[in-house]
């Protein structure tokens, strides 16, 4: 059975104790996934491997041991029938995400999910409404950019005619070096999935590392190379921004900005960035993954989402300037830093300059 792999160093809430991120916990049928401290702990004992925590992960952070949703894609798109189901091709449905979708509507002039076992099924509490919403979601934009092709949800309940047949000799072939290599990491893993109790994720000096490089997910490099096959629409629209779960659109408030530089160099994949003199702040949207954690650590909310969202960014994505700083030599320590308000002096030497008029008990500036 699959069981879920966590990459602490892909996760959003390892970059920031300020992460409000807890998609993973919200979708899991079987309270599998707690959210608590820094990282999620994840009971692999309870997990019973569907994959919908994968599929609403912004980053890619949370695999499955035995499905990888990139190779999926590729296979998918590749064969003929353009049906998805639990019982044929995916662990459950809700593994895939709106880009995953979206993606392969495109290719395969549309998709089909089958809905046929979600009724008998102990996982659809949660599952369920999120296959749906994948569905909608994707539709929405497929119609945002005329495309002539959707998801349709139908109840096949399709089942798998291939009868699997045992053979003592292939058991016994199968014992070479190379298979009892895998033979024993496979029965590692599941004394680690036997294990019923909450297990904590750390980050160890690789994976800090690792969480350095900033990265685009591969479902996001799926969606865009699908689109490049997907005819430009007549009119680029303007959609609801609360109807797209896995980009934005950001404005900034230049009056609230502080230049505190933490909303671009904490963005995981770039989306947010500056330049060698850190005079300004530029906003990607083919970058953003909407993992909300640029929000999440901006103290005084200067940074906010757009109410809107222009579907020309998937066919024609272009870098905006959200705001551009005054950059000034300080005229105590004679560094560049940025001045907001027209200060004169960087916020290192204005912090020296108020602590020595607290040593020596002088109020106001000298």
């Amino acid at each position: 059975m699959s069981a879920i792999v966590l990459n602490p160093a892909k996760c959003v809430r390892s970059v920031s104790k300020f992460s409000e991120c807890n998609r993973c916990e919200t979708i899991c049928p079987t309270e599998a996934i707690v959210v608590e401290g820094m990282l999620p702990a994840i009971n692999l004992a309870s997990c019973v491997g569907c994959g919908g925590c994968a599929g609403v992960c912004p980053s890619e952070a949370l695999i499955l041991d035995d499905f990888n949703t990139t190779e999926f894609f590729f296979s998918f798109a590749s064969d003929e029938d353009n049906l998805i189901s639990c019982r044929k091709n995916v662990p459950c449905i809700s593994v895939l995400s709106t880009e995953h979708v979206m993606g392969l509507a495109t290719l395969k002039e549309g998709v089909v999910f089958d809905m046929g076992h979600c009724d008998s099924c102990d996982i659809a509490t949660t599952c369920r409404p999120q296959i749906i919403s994948v569905a909608e979601e994707a539709n929405y934009l497929l119609g945002a950019i005329e495309s002539d092709f959707d998801v349709k949800l139908e109840s096949l309940a399709y089942e798998s005619t291939e009868e699997k047949n045992d053979d003592r000799r292939d058991f016994f072939r199968s014992f070479n070096l190379k298979s009892m290599a895998k033979s024993k990491a496979a029965f590692d893993r599941e004394v680690e999935v036997a294990t019923d109790e909450l297990v904590q994720h750390t980050l160890d000096t690789t994976q800090i590392a690792q969480m350095k490089a900033k990265e685009l997910p591969d479902k996001r490099k799926l969606f865009f190379t699908a689109l490049k096959r997907a005819q430009k629409p007549s009119t680029f629209h303007v959609v609801d921004a609360n109807e797209v779960s896995f980009t934005s659109q950001k404005l900034l408030d230049e009056t609230l900005c502080t230049a505190c530089q933490m909303c671009y160099r904490i963005c995981p994949t770039a989306a947010l960035s500056s330049d060698a003199r850190n005079g300004k702040i530029d906003f990607d949207p083919f970058m953003c993954i909407k993992c909300h954690l640029c929000h999440d650590v901006c103290e005084p909310d200067a940074l906010t989402l757009s109410s809107s969202y222009n579907v020309k960014e998937f066919f024609e994505p272009a870098v905006q300037n959200l705001i551009t700083f005054d950059v000034r030599r300080c005229d105590e320590c004679n560094n560049l830093f940025t001045s907001i308000q027209g200060k004169r002096i960087c916020h290192i030497c204005q912090i020296e300059d108020e602590d020595a008029r607290d040593l020596w008990g002088i109020d106001g500036e000298f």
